[in-house]
């Protein structure tokens, strides 16, 4: 499979360290170090701070890391923005630059939200705490500035994962409308069965024993059984009616391509307008790790250009 690997993603993924999940706390201390140590790029013309706010009962406060333009004019859509990490790790601050693009490039506020973690916080924790957040968002609007008819939910990997599932949940909640998600390859399968979560092996950043090892952190051992929930694994859903605009796409080496395959399919079926890339050549968060690749570079585009264009654009007339 390293054959079919565009070449310019291969040399640094030779060099990456392959997760341990049987170890999280490192994993995580290896993370906030390899962060720490990176002098991540401020753009002058962004506002970033941190708000804490109102959480579900047994997480009162969730923290939130908002990015917003200096200089603003009139009213801006907004963005809830979901960091991914297996449901195990990852933190808002990783995501910096995108969030920052966003803003710059697609003109909207930005709300990425520092969610609990598993195997401490299993299902719902995660999902709740996003909830909160996009209620908080919808509720607060005017403050930021924000259009609260224009609130879309984005998210990569995990974040994907809980981009879908809460696009479910506030749409049978009748909670906050969302006008667009951009779920980027979604982890939303808890089987773990499809071709090629089973064919992607080694170490491709993401594979079939790390995300058996997530899915099992996040759902507390009840993986694969009868006991979950479609907020929990959203392609265990059956009804896709009524959801947002979506953007996504997953790369053709990456586990969760048949189930986005799936997802998207099945969206489409439902009547819901989607967008769809699927990358050659491509492992599980190539654009991150290889952030300065040609198909990288082509990808965070499309995603920022997904974004500005179903955010900014005049809402379609609903028929009656």
């Amino acid at each position: 499979m390293k054959n079919r690997i565009d070449p310019e993603l291969r040399e640094l993924l030779e060099l990456f360290p392959p997760l341990d999940l049987d170890n999280v706390e490192e994993v995580r201390r290896f993370s906030a170090e390899n962060l720490a140590s990176l002098e991540i790029p401020v753009d002058e013309s962004v506002v970033i701070f941190d708000h804490l706010v109102p959480g579900p009962e047994d997480n009162p406060h969730v923290r939130v890391r908002i990015y917003e333009p200096k200089e603003k004019d009139g009213t801006s859509p907004g963005l809830l923005w979901i960091h991914g990490g297996g449901y195990v790790i990852g933190t808002p601050e990783e995501n910096d630059v995108l969030c920052q693009r966003f803003v710059t490039e697609a003109n909207c506020v930005v709300v990425s939200v520092d969610y609990r973690l598993a195997p401490e916080s299993p299902y719902p924790a995660a999902l709740d705490d996003c909830y909160s957040a996009l209620k908080w968002f919808s509720e607060n609007a005017d403050k930021l500035g924000v259009d609260p008819t224009r609130i879309g939910v984005a998210g990569a990997s995990a974040g994907g994962g809980l981009t879908a599932a809460l696009s479910l949940l506030t749409r049978d909640r009748n909670g906050p409308k969302l006008c667009f998600q951009m779920p980027l390859y979604p982890m939303i399968n808890d089987h773990n069965n499809t071709p090629s979560s089973q064919e992607v092996t080694g170490n491709m950043i993401w594979n079939h024993d790390l995300n058996e090892k997530g899915w099992k952190m996040y759902l507390n051992g009840q993986n694969g059984t009868k006991n979950v929930s479609k907020y929990a694994a959203p392609a265990r859903e059956k009804d896709f009616s009524g959801l947002p605009y979506t953007y996504t796409c997953v790369g053709q080496l990456d586990p969760f391509r048949d189930e986005t395959l799936d997802y998207v399919t099945r969206l489409s079926r439902a009547g819901v307008d989607v967008e769809f890339h699927l990358y050659p050549g491509c492992y599980h968060g190539f654009e991150v790790l290889t952030p300065d690749a040609a198909i990288s570079q082509r990808a965070l585009t499309e995603y920022v250009s997904a974004v500005k264009h179903v955010l900014n654009r005049e809402a379609p007339v609903e028929s009656k």
